[in-house]
């Protein structure tokens, strides 16, 4: 009898896993374990928010496989010891597992597989979370893109494989295993109905919402945080409760069925191009889990965090639409795309703060957060990543505001005490006079604080202190790839 372990690791979902199904065709028994990993727990990172929405996964992938015949094994780190002795439990004669992107997965997965040579075993790695794999693409040169545009009109042409099914049967021998109920990571994690929940059923029911509710309108409303335009899969792509295949089978299957929606499916199958193009720069370049792509944006004078950092964070810089944005993110551990971007130019361009700090701290609140996409995302709006906004794209934050949220919807959603104030002041309330500040129940460095800069002055700061990237042609050139 063949045995076979699967490791779950960023693919918590029974449909369309490539590494299970191969588990399931290849043995008679398959093992499915996941490792608690003390990398994580340790992390400081690591915020709540993305431990309950793995915890909530994990709950509902035990239950799902029950329903299988199989059983969902439990053990804790690290899995270098961890998984060669589940090899000597089991027989197994091979552990598969579905590969991840990053310095430290990528290290990971070579000590494991280090590990399980000493025992007669082996590691198998299949790709998985992504349409088409960072080795199948290059440039006419033979490099990776570093440019998204050209990078997504090769990835569009490139054929890409149906969703898969799930394993109809699975046979798991009686091990032990640590209960879900008894990791103290997770039962830490707060209970929040505001932030996003796990599960692969979750995953269904959103993407079944998107396809059907807001997909004929994406094109249009995606930038648009005070609509419920976007499809908010990121923190299940992410943990793998739903793949990319399974998002673009159902983009393809509406398109189909409905030409309305043709514009929206493709406008976001170019939003998964994005999130791919991110990960490809990572697995090219992961030095830019430490530093910047663009070396010269390491030499710029960046300013010291203090109250500034501590008012963007808590959502009371003086300028609506950010602090919503903060807000959002501090309250739901999401935070929509557009307000991302605007939030993101305020820290590095207005407050002067290195990309760092900002991504640290989404790193910390997002559920969603995701290595290749945070720090690509931050690198981007600093100007300092592949494909950047140039330096000088310094997001208004006021005039972001009006264009993207006209009515000031979103930021009385999580600003309340502006709720009162009049439309056409919403977007600069410090610009109310005092009895107009009395009737919206709102004064100005009181309820809610007066802004903490001047944008116009802070733009030209920027400017003069970028200007180190204009010294040189040199200073904006990509390093080489990573060779290792």
């Amino acid at each position: 009898m063949t045995t076979i372990v699967h490791w779950f690791r960023r693919d918590l979902r029974l449909a369309d896993n490539t590494s299970l199904l191969a588990a399931a065709h290849d043995a008679d028994r398959v093992v499915p374990v996941f490792v608690l990993d003390d990398h994580y727990g340790l992390d400081p990172n690591v915020g709540p928010s993305r431990f309950r929405f793995l915890r909530e996964s994990l709950e509902e992938l035990e239950r799902s496989l029950a329903e299988r015949g199989g059983r969902l094994v439990v053990r804790r780190g690290p899995p270098e010891k961890a998984l060669p002795a589940l090899v000597s439990e089991t027989g197994a004669r091979c552990v598969y597992a579905n590969a991840e992107i990053g310095p430290y997965p990528e290290a990971r997965d070579r000590a494991v597989a280090s590990a399980l040579e000493e025992k007669s075993s082996t590691l198998r790695v299949f790709g998985d979370a992504l349409l088409v794999e960072p080795d199948a693409i290059l440039s006419g040169a033979g490099e990776p893109y570093t440019g998204y545009s050209p990078f997504a009109k090769r990835w569009q042409s490139v054929e890409k494989r149906a969703p898969g099914p799930e394993p109809a049967r699975l046979a798991t021998p009686a091990l032990p295993t640590v209960p879900l109920a008894r990791v103290q990571a997770w039962k830490n994690a707060a209970e929040n109905p505001l932030a996003p929940r796990g599960g692969e059923a979750e995953a269904g029911r959103l993407l079944g919402r998107f396809t059907t509710d807001a997909l004929e309108r994406y094109a249009t409303s995606r930038d648009r945080p005070d609509e419920d335009g976007t499809s908010v899969l990121s923190p299940h792509l992410h943990f793998g409760t739903i793949s990319p295949r399974q998002i673009r089978a159902a983009l393809m299957a509406a398109a189909d069925a409905d030409p309305r929606v043709r514009s929206g499916a493709h406008r976001f199958e170019l939003e998964l191009a994005w999130r791919e193009f991110f990960h490809h720069v990572l697995f090219h370049f992961p030095r830019v889990e430490e530093e910047s792509f663009r070396p010269a944006f390491d030499r710029i004078a960046w300013a010291e965090p203090g109250a500034a950092l501590d008012a963007w964070k808590s959502g009371r810089t003086g300028f609506p639409f950010i602090d919503a944005g903060m807000r959002q993110l501090s309250s739901t551990h999401w935070m929509h795309n557009r307000v991302r971007m605007a939030a993101g130019s305020f820290l590095t361009k207005d407050l002067h703060l290195h990309w760092r700090e900002g991504e640290s701290w989404f790193n910390r609140q997002l559920a969603d957060a995701d290595l290749a996409n945070n720090n690509g995302g931050w690198q981007w709006v600093a100007g300092s990543g592949t494909d950047a906004a140039p330096y000088f794209r310094i997001f208004h934050p006021v005039l972001q505001s009006k264009k993207f949220d006209p009515h000031g919807t979103y930021i009385r959603r999580f600003v309340p005490e502006l709720a009162r104030v009049p439309e056409t002041k919403i977007h600069e309330p410090w610009t109310m006079t005092a009895a107009e500040q009395s009737a919206a129940g709102c004064r100005i460095g009181f309820e809610y604080p007066a802004p903490i800069l001047d944008h116009a002055t802070e733009r030209l700061r920027a400017l003069a202190m970028f200007d180190v990237i204009r010294v040189s042609p040199a200073s904006m050139a990509r390093p080489a790839p990573f060779a290792g």
